[in-house]
């Protein structure tokens, strides 16, 4: 195997005609390499294809074209060992309602051809947090323990890769914390993740790599902090020794915002303008400064940067 866990090269998908709708493209020409060991953020607008791509790679839909390689395995050669090699946690509760927690482990397990003998049921049991709900139907569990189970049920084969589809969507903070918990220890131990998740401050915090699909194409795919980097925008964060509600002549292209508590923020491009002429104008207008510090942009601002500026242009297919 070469460093990669999931080579993805030409990878199209489009969805045929059907009950008088038009055929939909919802993946086109997608080429993506996700290192191994790492943690991959995958993020795109709703409808961008996200869902679509991971579907392809658990092997719930056919692509169109295109090549996928899983731990090695070619998608069309191997089959059975590439779709071993990765678990998903799916984003929908699509769990059987007459088994139990324990059951639906093993029956998963089974699905996978695990030995009774090599089964790890009772040990996921209690990573997940569901060892005095073993016994209980997943119909009675609540919202949060049942996306534990998917997550249980994601890693009864011991898969190499990981894939979290939205895991921590409307999750109370004791689960988020769990997962995460749980993800930085499978990592540390030399799994693959690959995360979807709309919370940008989670791939940023998370995420050693991010790639963006927007309207079925892939705009973006870097390191977490080049891609942040690559936003021009900063702020200077000044607080006034006295409170100051006016106008300031500022260079042009710099805008000033009012922070509630009496912070004066002013945006800037550093290509565009320098910190000591904002520092100037600010002085000019007789402000006497307490303090300053700066502002970086964050991943939210890439990314709507980067999606914002190629338009809608058409009907997306998630």
């Amino acid at each position: 195997m070469s460093g990669n866990a999931i080579e993805i090269e030409g990878l199209s998908k489009t969805y045929a005609a059907h009950s008088g709708e038009p055929a939909k493209t919802a993946l086109q020409d997608v080429n993506l390499e996700v290192p191994a060991g790492s943690i991959f953020g995958l993020l795109g607008p709703n409808g961008a294809g996200k869902s679509t791509l991971i579907n392809i790679l658990a092997g719930l839909v056919r692509k169109s074209a295109g090549n996928v390689r899983i731990w090695g395995f070619d998608h069309d050669v191997n089959p059975r060992q590439s779709r071993a090699a990765i678990g998903v946690m799916p984003q929908e509760l699509n769990l059987d309602p007459f088994f139990t927690a324990r059951a639906a482990l093993d029956v998963q397990a089974g699905l996978y051809g695990v030995p009774k003998r090599e089964r790890r049921t009772e040990e996921i049991l209690d990573l997940i947090g569901l060892t005095d709900k073993a016994d209980a139907y997943s119909r009675t569990l609540s919202g949060g323990m049942r996306r534990r189970l998917l997550l249980g049920k994601a890693l009864v084969h011991r898969p190499r890769v990981l894939v979290l589809d939205e895991p921590t969507a409307g999750v109370d903070i004791e689960l988020r914390q769990m997962l995460w918990s749980n993800v930085r220890k499978f990592n540390r131990e030399g799994m693959t993740i690959i995360l979807t998740t709309h919370y940008l401050e989670e791939a940023e915090e998370m995420c050693d790599e991010i790639a963006i699909i927007h309207q079925g194409r892939k705009i973006a795919h870097e390191s977490t902090d080049t891609l942040i980097g690559q936003l021009d925008a900063k702020s200077l964060l000044i607080h006034p020794t006295q409170p100051f509600d006016g106008d300031i002549r500022l260079p042009e292209g710099v805008e000033l915002e009012h922070r509630p508590d009496g912070a004066l923020a002013l945006s800037y491009r550093r290509g565009q303008t320098a910190a000591e002429d904002i520092l100037d104008a600010v002085r000019a207008a007789g402000i006497r400064i307490a303090d300053v510090a700066t502002e970086e942009p964050h991943l939210e601002d890439v990314f709507l940067a980067l999606t914002s500026s190629r338009g809608t242009g058409g009907e997306e297919v998630a």
